[in-house]
């Protein structure tokens, strides 16, 4: 194992010469400095693994010098040498962040005993880190299951981003798990212990969409009574994920712009800035450049989130993952209510991987509870189970039949049969597809349909 770096300072010569022979006897590795400027330079140039400082020096004392070291983006640790006399100041400095001190004169012997314990609890504590990451990633590697090429990838960029704070921008088709990814993205992360929060900014009004972000105060609009956190404030040190983002407004989108060029903001009705320290991960389900040529999304604004950028696929483009799917979520429902684990019949497997899912994981999912539920006692899930006739089908039609139909006619399909379903209940039938309503009207008007259905109401 490679000898560990030790930085000696102080500004007496006799007795940095005196550690550094005492510690290069005992296999360290050691650099000199006279003072805390010196030292503070050696540090940011090349870090050491342990900062041997005395607290009394000329330019920078070794209480000044450890506060600047601890501004470091990863310091190394500080044991600070001090006389008698102030032994006061070096329990200060253990307050500051020092790990320990030394009281003059000092034996080989207690020299040896610090450092030593030193690199063991560091070493504990690295270790600590790293089987937490390794939990952490088995974790994902539970929850998302797959072996196809291009879900490889996704779970390739969930590693190669996990120690970095850059924002991930995740487009995807609904259902596809981007959710799930992004959760991924945060527990592989150094702010996995921190929150975790997020909003779907195609749910939330324009007039309400600057409170929710980034607070109010009280009295600064009508029916503010308090002063209020915004989410901004309350993911501070974490993970912020903002859903849909392709639906805020482009004013919104503005002033979201600067709070990421900044990192800081300010309350609706407030003047007073504050600093905020957020990762954001962006997920949309809808073409990003098209609505950004089209004038209805910053091309500031994508730059900035998308950074590492993630292509969650369908799973019409992952076939191969079909059959691992539906065992893990198959054994997780039996599980979950206490059944023997059922198999899925050979004919209904052909069916179900030949099936179009325009919902995606998240239909299968739903899919396989119900069929698990409606298997009762049988060993076996049958097609029918899956898809019982007397439930419409998002497509309307059986996944033995579908497989000419494009994606356009099988999206319009769904939107058309659940609003029939719901008695054209635009909120009902939004939150079964798993879109927003805006969406849906959206749709509704790509098809021609807005004014034969704009009579109905989205009350719930």
């Amino acid at each position: 194992m490679e000898a560990h770096r030790v930085l000696v300072v102080d500004d007496d010569n006799y007795i940095r010469l005196f550690l550094q022979e005492t510690l290069e006897g005992k296999g360290y590795k050691v650099d000199l400095a006279e003072d805390g400027e010196a030292a503070l330079a050696m540090v940011a140039d090349n870090p050491p693994d342990l900062v041997l400082s005395d607290l009394k020096m000329p330019k920078k004392d070794g209480l000044e010098l450890l506060k600047d070291i601890g501004t470091l983006e990863q310091p190394p640790g500080v044991i600070i040498i001090t006389a008698y006399g102030t032994v006061e100041t070096a329990v200060k400095a253990m307050k500051e962040g020092a790990f320990d001190y030394l009281t003059k004169p000092f034996s080989i012997t207690e020299i040896e005993s610090r450092l030593s314990r030193y690199f063991e609890i560091n070493k504990l504590r690295r270790e600590n880190r790293d089987l937490k990451k390794q939990i952490r990633a088995q974790q994902v590697r539970t929850d998302m299951v797959g072996e196809s090429p291009t879900f490889l990838k996704v779970l390739g960029i969930i590693d190669m981003v996990s120690g970095s704070d850059a924002p991930v921008f995740i487009q995807g088709e609904s259902g596809t798990g981007k959710e799930l990814v992004a959760d991924a993205v945060h527990r592989r992360s150094d702010r996995a212990n921190l929150p975790f929060l997020q909003i779907n900014c195609a749910a939330i009004p324009e007039n309400l969409m600057e409170s929710t972000l980034f607070g109010h105060v009280q009295g600064s609009f009508t029916g503010a009574s308090k002063t209020t956190k915004g989410i901004f404030e309350e993911a501070n040190g974490g993970t912020l994920l903002l859903d849909e983002i392709s639906e805020m407004a482009i004013g919104m989108q503005a002033k979201l712009l600067r709070v990421l060029q900044e990192q800081r903001f300010t309350k609706v009705g407030s003047h007073k800035p504050i600093d905020v320290n957020v990762r954001i991960i962006a997920t949309t389900n809808r073409n990003i450049q098209e609505i950004v040529n089209e004038g209805k999304f910053r091309e500031d604004l994508l730059y900035r989130l998308n950074v590492v950028p993630v292509y969650v696929p369908p799973l019409r483009e992952r076939i191969n993952d079909i059959p691992l799917l539906l065992e893990h979520f198959v054994s997780q429902f039996c599980d979950k209510y206490g059944k023997p684990t059922k198999t899925i019949s050979t004919a209904t497997q052909r069916k179900l991987e030949t099936y179009n899912w325009p919902g995606n994981i998240r239909e299968m999912k739903n899919n396989t509870e119900r069929a698990v539920l409606f298997a009762g006692d049988a060993d076996a899930l049958g097609i029918e189970h899956f898809f019982p006739p007397e439930i419409p089908t998002h497509t309307g039609t059986s996944p033995a039949i579908n497989g000419n139909r494009t994606i356009a006619e099988i999206e319009k399909q769904a939107i058309l049969n659940t609003l029939e379903s719901t008695g054209q209940n635009r909120t009902q039938a939004a939150r079964i597809l798993d879109i927003s309503v805006k969406t849906l009207r959206n749709k509704l008007k790509q098809y021609g349909l807005e004014s034969s259905s704009s009579t109905q109401t989205a009350s719930s």
